[in-house]
């Protein structure tokens, strides 16, 4: 039932917020476990930028993956990738979650790293 909440409101939210070459859709996704975040070109329907708390980046800082300051990496890693890819906004698409705890720690991270959203 939470689930499908969830998925409601990020389908509400998606349906406004569309993604472009110039300033591109940043989607988090989260499980118990990890933590994921994905910049998106809504125009053109491709992935530009990914990370995750599975990716090699996250996986040499040797962090465990749940909790607030390994989302706050997370972010700070993407917002490194997203310099490198000449990306410097984006949108913010919290995928119907609360802005609270880890997605607001990924916010932060993200922000600290250099994007504009």
């Amino acid at each position: 039932m939470k689930r499908i909440q969830r998925l409601r409101r990020h389908k509400r939210v998606t349906k406004k917020m569309r993604g472009s070459k110039e300033q591109p859709r940043l989607v988090v996704f989260r499980s118990k476990k990890h933590i994921y975040a994905q910049v998106i070109n809504d125009s053109s329907h491709e992935v530009i930028i990914g990370a995750s708390t599975l990716s090699k980046d996250f996986k040499e800082k040797n962090l465990k993956t749940t909790g607030i300051e390994s989302a706050k990496l997370v972010g700070q890693i993407l917002a490194q990738l997203a310099a490198n890819a000449g990306i410097k906004a984006v949108c913010f698409d919290r995928a119907g979650y609360k802005y609270h705890g880890r997605i607001k720690s990924l916010a932060e991270g993200a922000r600290e790293g250099g994007l504009k959203f």
